[in-house]
C-alpha cells in the first residue's frame, strides 16, 4: 500500500497543510498536491474526501483518504517506515509526551495565534497575546525535556512536536511585524 498514488488537498497559506507536506518530505514520499481555492469554493474531491470537516489537509493514499493534520502525520510516519527516521519516538513515554505537546500547540497554541490575528476586539487579541508569550515559555521548557540537549523537539531528528510547532513559525513571524513584539527571539528560547 505505500507504493500507491499519494495526493495532498490542501492550501498554501494552511500550517496544517504544511504539517503533512513535511511529514512527506521527511519520508520522502512523493505526492500530488492538489491545491484547493479556499475559501472561495471546495472542489468536489475536497468535499467527498472529508464530508464531515470539509476542510483541508486531506491525504488521499490509494483510493483513500485521511483527514485532520496531526491524525495523517501518523500515518505518514506508521505507513513509511523505512525511508527515514520515525517521527514519533519508539518508547511509549516518549510518544506520550509528543502526543501532549502537539496536542497542546493544536488545541491550545495555535487557537491563541488565530485570536491574536483574527479576534473580535482589541482587548481579546491582546488577551490572545499573553496566552501566546505564556506558550512560548511552555514550549521552551518542553523542549528542554524532550530534546535532551540535541536540536530538535525529536532529539536528534525532527519529530512530531517539531513538526506541529513548526508548521506554526510563519503565522507567529506575521504576528511579530504586526505588533512589533519579538516572541521567538534566542535569547530566550
Amino acid at each position: 500500500m505505500a507504493e500507491s498514488i499519494v495526493m495532498v488537498l490542501g492550501t498554501w497559506a494552511s500550517p496544517f497543510v504544511l504539517r503533512v507536506k513535511i511529514a512527506l518530505h521527511l519520508k520522502s514520499v512523493n505526492y500530488e498536491n492538489h491545491e484547493e481555492n479556499l475559501p472561495e469554493s471546495k472542489s468536489d474531491l475536497l468535499l467527498k474526501s472529508n464530508p464531515v470537516y470539509k476542510k483541508v489537509p486531506v491525504l488521499i493514499h490509494g483510493h483513500n483518504p485521511i483527514c485532520e493534520s496531526l491524525i495523517i502525520v501518523e500515518y505518514i510516519d506508521e505507513v513509511w517506515t523505512t525511508s527515514a527516521s520515525s517521527i514519533l519516538p519508539s518508547d511509549a513515554y516518549e510518544r506520550a509526551q509528543s502526543r501532549f505537546w502537539a496536542a497542546y500547540v493544536e488545541d491550545k497554541f495555535s487557537t491563541a495565534l488565530r485570536r491574536v490575528l483574527f479576534g473580535a476586539t482589541e482587548e481579546d487579541k491582546r488577551a490572545a497575546m499573553a496566552e501566546v508569550s505564556e506558550g512560548i515559555v511552555l514550549l521552551e521548557e518542553a523542549f528542554e525535556k524532550l530534546s535532551k540537549g540535541k536540536a530538535f523537539f525529536g532529539g536528534e531528528n525532527i519529530g512530531f512536536v517539531d513538526i506541529v510547532f513548526g508548521s506554526l513559525l510563519e503565522w507567529i513571524e506575521v504576528i511579530e511585524k504586526l505588533s512589533e513584539m519579538k516572541l521567538i527571539s534566542e535569547a530566550k528560547t
